[in-house]
């Protein structure tokens, strides 16, 4: 491995004081003017609140998909017979498929759809989401306790209202943490997908970058790093909480 991807410390270390304008950029980012915050910083603001929307539509807006998705692939409630596990078996393989393809592709495929923008970045998350998310929402769903669902099936209540009674009540919790964490990871995921168009503060960095504007890169670099931190922050509160 370590042939194949031609690694090479020497290459390193003579890469190294190149680098010292992207460390000069992050050591002195563009953030005062005077005594007012500078034009780079406040455009950065409202671009990092930009992506932190686009990263919460992004993970809202799938869930009902999802958890029709997650439901008929959960082993235990779709077992019963051919038909069931061949719908589970459809489920999965939508969710395996939706998940595998990174969100940065699917953001490239949807900026030719849809044009550049947030609109194009929020549906790559939201598509990509719905695989990722319907993964832990199955597996939570399949490691409930069967107590509960056995106790409704006794009273006679169909498919519908076992999942509404037996199940849903036991995997809310454990949704609600999933869902934060997942926003936490879609806030990271949107300032990647805005340097393939998608939107968001991403694009605007990318330019930054191409263009050797190093203490306006550290700019965004450090909103992004402390939108990332606070979300990270509240996602684990809420999981705490919840799960």
């Amino acid at each position: 491995g370590w042939r194949i991807t031609e690694i090479n410390l020497y290459s390193l270390a003579e890469g190294l004081p190149d680098m010292k304008h992207i460390a000069m950029g992050l050591v002195k980012p563009n953030v005062i003017e005077g005594k007012h915050p500078s034009p780079v910083f406040l455009l950065s603001l409202k671009l990092i609140v930009d992506t932190v929307y686009m990263s919460l539509i992004g993970t809202v807006l799938p869930i009902p998909i999802t958890f029709v998705l997650s439901v008929l692939g959960a082993r235990n409630l779709m077992s019963g017979n051919w038909l069931t596990r061949g719908i589970y078996a459809i489920s999965r393989s939508i969710m395996n498929l939706l998940r595998s393809i990174e969100v940065i592709i699917i953001a490239v495929m949807l900026t030719i759809a849809v044009g550049i923008g947030p609109f194009a970045g929020v549906l790559a998350l939201a598509i990509h989401g719905i695989g990722a998310q319907g993964k832990l929402y199955s597996e939570a769903i399949e490691d409930i306790d069967p107590g509960p669902v056995e106790a409704i099936t006794a009273t006679g209540a169909n498919w519908i209202q076992k999942v509404l009674y037996g199940v849903l009540p036991q995997v809310t919790p454990q949704f609600i943490a999933f869902t934060m964490y997942r926003w936490d990871i879609n806030v990271r995921m949107a300032t990647v997908i805005g340097l393939v168009g998608g939107g968001g503060i991403g694009y605007t960095l990318y330019q930054y970058i191409n263009t050797l504007q190093w203490r306006e890169a550290g700019t965004a670099i450090w909103l992004i790093a402390a939108a990332v931190i606070l979300m990270d922050w509240a996602s684990a509160l809420v999981r705490e909480k919840y799960a």
